[in-house]
């Protein structure tokens, strides 16, 4: 297939571009920038100039392809202050896409979130796809908004459109992550000590960047209109484990944290951190067959790049 792929140069694109050329597609990158395209030039893609917000753009790119998959998520606005601009930008963009593809039985596949969905139970595909969708609008501002647009993209099937959604776990990890981990071993060098909250049993689901990029694929090439996917292979590790490891590689003492100095320690991070939001793809791997074959979270931090010294936060 000829696949269009929004934020093809980003951390999970980076992995998604060579996993579907490898796969014998041929693959066109959204690049906003010059070393965005660049990046794409040099993992064998060809390049579309324009932005998120380029509706026209994303129309005719999307018209001239037979699949898209749309990874791009305004990050850098979102976790500074204005999630709800992310996300409304992430649904003008679905709609776009949407008006092109209807009734053209064309895979389109989309990113999202599943933190805080269900607080303390593990979470499946069948979560979160009523119109009320749990508790992560009170963790984010802005957090309905991109559940909303899950939802708005399933109900693509019923138009004729092979529409299928991947949640992504917090944590995607692997070599050259700059996202929450990185930002949790910067916190850690910055306070001297490597905290959790509590007693540190909450969890976060967790998988690894290859995998994650594989399960895309799987998405556009076979799953059926209106599917709902997990991509996770951790189901839930212990935040108590993440700080012991960063505690061991960087020589710091590990200690709880109470609530009440969670904001001064962890910063923006701290309300995500507190969360207990284990997830499953069960469903996802009977569906599609999918097998998670990268290390998984604690044995990727034990590898040790996550603590080279030049390594920013990417927010």
């Amino acid at each position: 297939m000829r696949v269009f792929v929004t934020g093809a140069s980003g951390w999970i694109g980076s992995a998604v571009v060579p996993e579907l050329i490898g796969a014998g597609h041929q693959v066109v990158g959204l690049a906003r920038s010059d070393a965005s395209a660049a990046a794409l030039t040099e993992a064998g893609a060809e390049v579309h100039r324009g932005t998120l917000d380029d509706l026209d753009s994303l129309r005719s790119a999307a018209a001239a392809s037979d699949g898209v998959i749309h990874l791009a998520f305004k990050h850098d606005i979102a976790f500074s202050g204005d999630f709800q601009g992310a996300a409304d930008a992430d649904r003008r963009a679905i709609e776009a896409f949407g008006e092109v593809f209807a009734g053209s039985d064309r895979p389109f596949v989309i990113a999202s979130g599943m933190i805080g969905l269900a607080p303390g139970q593990v979470v499946t595909e069948a979560d979160g796809l009523g119109p009320d969708s749990g508790a992560a609008a009170s963790l984010i501002s802005g957090a309905e908004t991109r559940m909303a647009n899950a939802r708005a993209t399933l109900a693509l099937a019923s138009r004729g459109v092979r529409s299928s959604v991947v949640r992504l776990p917090p944590t995607v990890h692997g070599e050259g992550d700059h996202a929450f981990m990185a930002t949790l071993v910067a916190i850690a060098r910055d306070k001297g000590v490597s905290g959790y909250l509590g007693d540190g049993s909450n969890r976060w689901p967790t998988v690894h960047q290859t995998d994650a990029a594989h399960l895309f694929r799987l998405a556009l090439e076979t799953a059926p209109a209106g599917s709902m996917l997990h991509a996770v292979a951790d189901e839930g590790v212990p935040i108590r484990a993440v700080a012991e490891v960063i505690g061991r590689q960087l020589d710091l003492p590990v200690a709880a944290v109470s609530h009440e100095d969670a904001g001064e320690h962890f910063g923006w991070l701290a309300s995500l951190v507190a969360v207990d939001s284990p997830a499953s793809s069960a469903l996802t791997r009977e569906l599609l067959g999918w097998r998670p074959t990268g290390p998984g979270l604690v044995d990727d931090l034990e590898k040790g790049h996550y603590f080279w010294v030049d390594r920013p936060s990417r927010w």
